[in-house]
């Protein structure tokens, strides 16, 4: 078959196609032949050798894939050749063939395209698990959600509207804002005209928010923790603006009894995964199929172009998710 190969850690000229060993499965797998993948910032950081995958699984980028089950392993029971699905992966998912455990397929609805479907695993399975396990998201809340037109965010503001919460997001554009707001947050704030504290605090009469979906990172974490109510939880996904934090009162902390919460999908255990996904299928499923949850996609590309792609979600330009098609 043929994959995305890098050829050495670097920058997108370091991806190409090339031809690699077929995957084979054991007895609760199947083979999905992949007809399209999503681009990750975890494939931006493995591509310039910042984040190895897990210990057993592919070397080949991509953490999720929509594509029709082509082979099935002696003891599965429920998966049927010619299936169309979707799934998280450890990786594989920018190759032709990929394998999947039985428990990690989420069908595909009637009304979604392969692309379409591409776009749900990793960031909705992402934001589910951050709202919902450990959240504990309920009707009434208010969350804040940086980064809100990026895949996670997006993702984000609709679990958040169908709980019946409400959603406060950031982002870097005005036109990024607004199709936050189209997915149902309440309002946005665009970081570039200074801090989002005095905005949200405002917005939430200085009570604060019950959750922050976190990004960024150092550069937001006092104002993270300030923006938070009583009881509140910062939940850290991403550090894209740097790791380390200095000066931190603890005494606040504990006084306004806070949680700091960090955490990854990639590296959850395997029954972890199999119950998030469970969860999240039986939350969702119907949802996709009415359409009040949709995949929120910006651009599509044949994987022949990966480096441009790779190239232009280096670029912060992209409002929802980055697909390939995967071509023979």
């Amino acid at each position: 078959m043929k994959a995305v190969v890098i050829k050495e850690p670097g920058g997108p000229d370091m991806l190409s196609i090339e031809k690699v060993e077929k995957p084979s499965i054991n007895a609760n797998e199947v083979l999905v032949r992949v007809r399209a993948t999503a681009l990750n910032r975890a494939d931006l950081l493995q591509r310039r050798g910042f984040y190895p995958p897990p210990k057993g699984a592919s070397n080949i980028l991509g953490l999720e894939m929509a594509g029709e089950v082509v082979e099935i392993g002696d003891h599965v029971t429920k998966a049927k050749k010619g299936d169309k699905v979707c799934a998280l992966l450890p990786g594989g998912g920018y190759a032709q063939y990929t394998v999947v455990p039985e428990e990690m397929l989420i069908p595909i609805p009637d009304n979604l395209s392969f692309e379409q479907a591409a776009a749900i695993p990793e960031v909705f399975l992402t934001a589910y698990l951050n709202l919902f396990m450990l959240g504990n998201l309920k009707r009434d809340y208010n969350v804040l959600v940086h980064a809100g037109a990026s895949g996670v965010g997006t993702a984000a503001i609709q679990l958040i509207r169908e709980a019946g919460a409400t959603a406060y997001a950031t982002a870097g554009s005005n036109e990024k804002i607004a199709r936050a707001i189209e997915l149902g947050a309440s309002d946005g704030w665009n970081y570039n005209e200074g801090s989002f504290l005095p905005w949200i605090k405002e917005k939430t009469n200085h009570n604060g928010v019950n959750i922050v979906l976190d990004f960024v990172g150092a550069p937001y974490f006092e104002d993270n923790l300030q923006s938070l109510a009583i009881d509140g939880r910062l939940i850290v996904i991403g550090t894209m603006g740097g790791i380390h934090v200095n000066n931190v009162n603890l005494g606040f902390i504990l006084k306004n009894r806070l949680q700091i919460i960090g955490t990854a999908l990639r590296t959850q255990p395997f029954e972890k995964k199999v119950e998030l996904t469970k969860a999240f299928t039986k939350f969702a499923l119907e949802r996709f199929k009415n359409g009040r949850l949709q995949p929120v996609i910006d651009s599509i590309y044949d994987w022949k172009d990966v480096s441009k792609a790779h190239e232009y979600m280096e670029s912060n330009a992209n409002i929802g998710k980055i697909i390939l098609n995967v071509t023979d």
